[in-house]
C-alpha cells in the first residue's frame, strides 16, 4: 500500500487563496485592556465606499481567573463580493488564516459574518 495525497481543494481556490494570503495585512486598533479591533486588507477585496480595508476582526479576551483565557474572535467581511456563495471556501480559509496570525489557535470562539458564508467555529488548544 502506498500513501496517496489526494488534494480537495479546487486548483482556482489555491492559487487566488495564496495570492491573497501572501499579501494580507493588518492595522491593529486598541479597544479596551481586553479587546483589540484588526482591520484586514487583502489585494482583490476592499470595503465598496471607502475602498478600505474588505474585512475587520474583534478580538476579545475574557479571563476567567489567572489560567483560563477564552478568546471570542469575530470577522466582519466588508465586501460584498465576498457573501457570494462561490466565495465559501475562500472564506473559510482567510478566517483560518486570521486567527492562525492574531491569536494562534488558542481556545477560540469564532464568528464570521459574510452574507451566506457566515459561520461559527471553535478552536480548542
Amino acid at each position: 500500500m502506498h500513501n496517496e495525497i489526494i488534494e480537495t481543494l479546487p486548483e482556482e481556490v489555491k492559487e487566488q487563496y495564496l495570492y491573497e494570503i501572501e499579501q494580507l495585512k493588518f492595522t491593529k486598533d486598541f479597544r479596551s485592556s481586553t479587546a483589540e479591533e484588526w482591520f484586514l486588507f487583502l489585494p482583490s477585496y476592499k470595503e465598496p465606499k471607502s475602498d478600505g480595508a474588505f474585512g475587520k476582526a474583534i478580538v476579545h479576551y475574557d479571563l476567567m481567573g489567572t489560567k483560563e483565557i477564552t478568546i471570542n474572535t469575530s470577522i466582519i467581511i466588508e465586501d460584498p463580493k465576498l457573501f457570494d456563495r462561490e466565495h465559501h471556501v475562500l472564506i473559510y480559509l482567510i478566517g483560518d488564516e486570521v486567527i492562525n496570525r492574531i491569536v494562534g489557535f488558542a481556545n477560540t470562539l469564532l464568528t464570521v459574518y459574510a452574507g451566506e458564508n457566515s459561520y461559527k467555529a471553535e478552536y480548542k488548544s
